[in-house]
């Protein structure tokens, strides 16, 4: 049963070492309560998983005005995708929205956001390709703040975390939103995608370091991908999970909610 219990956590992408860890407490557990249905051994690992995601969770703040959300991640994993859908959701909600375009290395980038805004109604700032991102951003702030809109996204380059140049970028991303709005981003939300793997716990860490996130987004979790890494996530950063991804259409970014989550990592069948 152990066995079975640490190939399920493995196989859902937890990682070896939290893997390994909960197999323990649930056995002590088992231990010391006396437990002999296996049943029950399952519904205790569930227990275990949801008190650490469920722990200190936090949805998505939106306190300032406007507020400044801070997407970042890897190239691939979504963010673009992530920053789309949350423009429509704050749309739907009758807030005015502000999309920056601080990803300035990437050719499509701004043409990409730019055609989210149009899809959304949402506003586009955009610079020259190869312009400084801070740059951008500060405008986006800016422009915000003139027309009285509660919201500003501010998606960025996919940065490779193990280019220090393009994280120093990052920084000065950070401070200079910081300079132009006190309190400023308010949520810096790293987009993870589900399919990666243990490599997304490198990518959290690096960013974290960085620039201090304060959330994280499960992109991509509409396949195969078990997304358990977010467990391991939480485990090392206390980083609440704010939002998932699960699936291409615009209102396919939902809150995350723990319970549910843990019951379709570890349903029936897994």
């Amino acid at each position: 049963m152990y066995e079975e219990l640490e190939a399920l956590l493995v196989g859902a992408d937890v990682g070896l070492e939290n893997s390994l860890m909960l197999v323990e407490k649930i056995r002590q557990r088992v231990k010391a309560e006396r437990v002999r249905n296996p049943l029950l051994i399952r519904e205790m690992l569930k227990d275990e998983v949801r008190a650490i995601l469920a722990a200190d969770h936090v949805p998505l703040r939106l306190p300032g005005n406007p507020s400044v959300i801070l997407v970042v991640g890897v190239n691939g994993v979504g963010k673009t995708t992530t920053v789309g859908k949350l423009a429509w959701r704050f749309r739907q909600e009758g807030k005015g929205v502000v999309l920056a375009a601080a990803d300035t290395f990437r050719a499509a980038a701004a043409e990409q956001l730019a055609i989210w805004a149009k899809r959304t109604g949402a506003e586009c700032v955009r610079h020259r390709e190869g312009a400084d991102p801070a740059a951008v951003a500060f405008d986006a702030v800016a422009a915000a703040q003139a027309r009285r809109h509660e919201v500003v996204l501010v998606d960025t380059a996919g940065r490779l975390h193990t280019k220090s140049n393009l994280m120093a970028e990052l920084g000065k991303i950070n401070r200079v939103i910081g300079r132009s709005l006190p309190g400023a981003p308010h949520e810096t939300l790293l987009v993870v995608d589900a399919t990666t793997g243990q490599n997304a716990l490198q990518q959290a860490a690096i960013f974290h370091q960085a620039i201090g996130l304060t959330g994280v987004v499960l992109a991509k979790l509409d396949g195969t991908a078990k997304g358990g890494i977010v467990v391991a996530i939480k485990q090392a950063f206390r980083l609440p999970i704010k939002l998932i991804g699960v699936g291409e259409r615009v209102e396919d970014l939902e809150d995350f909610v723990p319970e549910a989550f843990v019951e379709a990592l570890f349903g029936e069948g897994q």
